[in-house]
């Protein structure tokens, strides 16, 4: 698929030997391309927390969901996957990867990810608790381009 770059498949075993501490879960191929859903990368997030990794995990939405005004509603059913499997937050990063804005020549404005980052902190919130909200980091994931300016995403979320 144009455009994607493809994560490879290694084992919790194989990250840990070479002393990766981290991993990345719910990235867009993985969802779109290989077809990992929801609650499959939630039990990936598990298994990689128990094992000792720390996880950053993907979500985003497709162009034709945040053109339907689905954009909250796809995130949050990522979010609650993630939430029904992790038994902490503790080692979890949130990334905001719009899909929409991967090899297609879009990008996400500052302001449209950081209206998704406050309604994952809220949902977060309202869902899991007030210290995983305050504490849990919300990135934003799409990688940055000569369209987006120096500094435009600063802003702490």
């Amino acid at each position: 698929m144009p455009g994607f770059h493809f994560n490879r498949e290694q084992g919790v075993e194989q990250l840990k030997d070479i002393g990766c501490n981290w991993v990345i879960l719910g990235h867009t191929e993985r969802r779109h391309v290989i077809g990992e859903d929801d609650q499959f990368i939630g039990k990936k997030a598990a298994y990689a927390l128990s094992q000792g990794l720390k996880v950053i995990a993907c979500i985003g939405e497709l162009l034709q969901e945040r053109e339907a005004g689905k954009t909250f509603e796809v995130c949050f059913q990522q979010m609650k996957a993630l939430a029904d499997a992790v038994p902490s937050w503790d080692d979890v990063v949130v990334a905001y990867e719009p899909v929409w804005a991967i090899g297609t020549g879009k990008v996400a404005t500052p302001q449209q990810a950081q209206e998704v980052h406050v309604a994952v902190r809220d949902w977060l919130k309202k869902n899991v608790s007030d210290i995983v909200a305050s504490k849990t980091r919300i990135i934003y994931g799409e990688g940055l381009n000569k369209n987006h300016p120096a500094g435009s995403f600063k802003k702490v979320s």
